[in-house]
C-alpha cells in the first residue's frame, strides 16, 4: 500500500483547481484519480463559450477552459492517474481504486478531496407516465453523444425541465437542424441563468411553457409525441390544459444530484437540501481529513464558482496538514427564511480568515435584502435588486464581522 499526502477524487475543474492550489501551498505529494480517458470532466462536452471569465477573465469554451487547467497540472509535475476508478474510501483514508496501469492499488491518504462531480436526474427519477419507449435522453446525454460522437438524436425535439444544459442544448440542437418544439418547466420560473433564456430560446423563438410538466409519452417502439399539461400551486396536473407536440425525441434537464457514493462510504454526512456533504469553513466533511468541492458539494451554475472553491479546498487542505487547528469553536449556520440551502454548514469562529459563503433562495425576489444574523444580532446586510433560485450567490463574511457571532449564524432574505 502506497501512501500520498493528497488524493483528489475526480479530474475535472474541481479536481485540477484543488490539485494546483494544494500544490502552490507546500502540497507536494498529490495524486489526482480521473475515471475517464483525459482531464477535465463534463468540460470536455462543453464546446459553447461562455467559460473563464471571472477566472482566465476571458471568455472560453469549455475544452479550452479544461485545456487550460490540464495544462499547469502537468507542468506542475502532479501526478495524475486516468483510467482510475475509485473503488472505495474508508473513514481512515484509504482509497482503493482500479486502474490498466496500476491494476488494484490503495492509497493511504493524509488528506483527501472530493472532486467527483455530479449526475443527472433521469426519467426513472421523476417517475413521467407513458410507454418505455427509445427517443428519451437526459441533456447531457444528448450533448455528449452530438460534441462528442457527432451524433444528432433526434430531429423533432420536445425538453422537459429549464435547466442550463437544457437550454444551451435547445440551441445546440437548433443550429443542427432539429426544431426544437418547446421547452417545459414545472416552476413558474425558470431554472436556468437569464443569459440563457435569452440566447439559447428567446432568439430562437422557442416557446418556454413555464408551470407545465410532461404528463405522457406517446409511441411503440421509438417517441412519437409527448402531452404536456399545465400545474396548479401544488405541482399537480390541471385537466383541460393538455397539449401534444409530435416529436421524435424527448431531452430531460431536470436537475443534477452530487455525486456522494464515496462519501456516503466514508460515513460522511450529507445535507437532505443540497445532496452534498455537510462541511465547515474550510470545506472540510463531517469525516476529519476528507473535504469536498465543486458540484460533488453541491450543484453550481457557473464553471468558474467550482474553479474558485476548489482552489478554496486545495489550500485549507494545505493549511490544514501543516497546521493543526487547536482553537476551533464551531457554531451551526442555518437557513432563514426564503433560503433553500446554505453552506458551509458549519463556521469555525475562531476562523482567522473571511468566510464565502453560497446559497440559493427557494422563489425570485426583487427589490430584497439579505441578513447574517446572530439571533436577533444582525451581523450583515446586503440590499439586491433581484435574487433568483438558478443563479447562486456567494457573499463574504469577514474576520471581523465572524468575531461577532457568539451563538449560531443565520442567512435569510426579505423583501423591502
Amino acid at each position: 500500500m502506497r501512501t500520498a499526502e493528497l488524493v483528489i477524487v475526480g479530474g475535472g475543474s474541481a479536481g485540477m483547481a484543488a490539485a494546483l492550489s494544494a500544490k502552490e501551498n507546500g502540497i507536494t505529494d498529490i495524486v489526482i484519480l480521473e475515471r475517464e480517458e483525459e482531464l477535465g470532466g463534463i468540460l470536455q462536452q462543453c464546446i459553447h463559450t461562455g467559460f473563464g471569465l471571472q477566472v482566465f477573465k476571458e471568455e472560453l469554451s469549455g475544452p479550452a477552459f479544461a485545456q487550460r487547467l490540464s495544462d499547469e497540472v502537468y507542468a506542475k509535475g502532479i501526478t495524475v492517474q486516468l483510467e482510475a476508478t475509485v473503488l472505495s474510501i474508508t473513514s481512515d483514508r484509504k482509497v482503493k481504486y482500479v486502474s490498466p496501469a496500476n491494476g488494484y492499488e490503495t492509497i493511504l491518504a493524509k488528506k483527501i478531496i472530493l472532486a467527483c462531480g455530479c449526475y443527472e436526474r433521469n426519467r426513472g427519477a421523476i417517475s413521467i407516465p407513458g410507454t418505455r419507449v427509445k427517443g428519451v435522453y437526459t441533456a447531457g446525454t444528448a450533448q455528449k453523444y452530438l460534441n462528442i460522437e457527432n451524433i444528432l438524436v433526434g430531429k423533432r425535439v420536445f425538453i422537459l425541465g429549464s435547466g442550463d444544459i437544457g437550454l444551451i442544448m435547445a440551441r445546440r440542437m437548433t443550429l443542427e437542424g432539429a426544431k426544437v418544439l418547446g421547452v417545459a418547466e414545472l416552476m413558474p420560473y425558470s431554472n436556468g441563468l437569464m443569459r440563457n433564456i435569452v440566447q439559447c430560446l428567446q432568439d430562437f423563438d422557442i416557446p418556454l411553457y413555464l408551470s407545465h410538466t410532461v404528463v405522457n409519452i406517446l409511441g411503440k417502439q421509438h417517441v412519437e409525441a409527448v402531452t404536456i399539461a399545465q400545474v396548479d400551486e401544488n405541482r399537480q396536473p390541471i385537466p383541460g390544459t393538455e397539449q401534444t407536440f409530435e416529436v421524435d425525441t424527448l431531452l430531460l434537464s431536470v436537475g443534477l444530484i452530487p455525486e456522494t457514493s464515496l462519501a456516503v462510504q466514508a460515513g460522511i454526512q450529507l445535507d437532505p437540501k443540497t445532496r452534498g456533504a455537510v462541511v465547515n469553513d474550510h470545506l472540510e466533511t463531517s469525516t476529519a481529513g476528507i473535504y469536498a468541492c465543486g458540484n460533488a458539494l453541491h450543484v453550481h451554475d457557473l464553471v468558474d464558482f467550482v474553479t474558485i472553491e476548489a482552489r478554496a479546498a486545495g489550500r485549507y487542505a494545505a493549511i490544514d496538514l501543516q497546521e493543526k487547528q487547536t482553537d476551533a469553536a464551531y457554531v451551526d449556520v442555518q437557513r432563514g427564511m426564503g433560503i433553500s440551502y446554505v453552506l458551509p454548514q458549519k463556521l469555525n469562529v475562531n476562523s482567522k480568515e473571511e468566510v464565502v459563503f453560497s446559497f440559493r433562495v427557494n422563489q425570485p425576489h426583487q427589490k430584497c435584502i439579505i441578513q447574517f444574523l446572530d439571533g436577533e444580532t444582525v451581523i450583515k446586510t446586503i440590499q439586491k435588486r433581484y435574487l433568483l433560485p438558478a443563479e447562486m450567490e456567494r457573499i463574504q463574511l469577514s474576520h471581523n464581522e465572524i468575531c461577532m457571532i457568539k451563538n449560531e449564524l443565520k442567512v435569510q432574505v426579505m423583501d423591502k
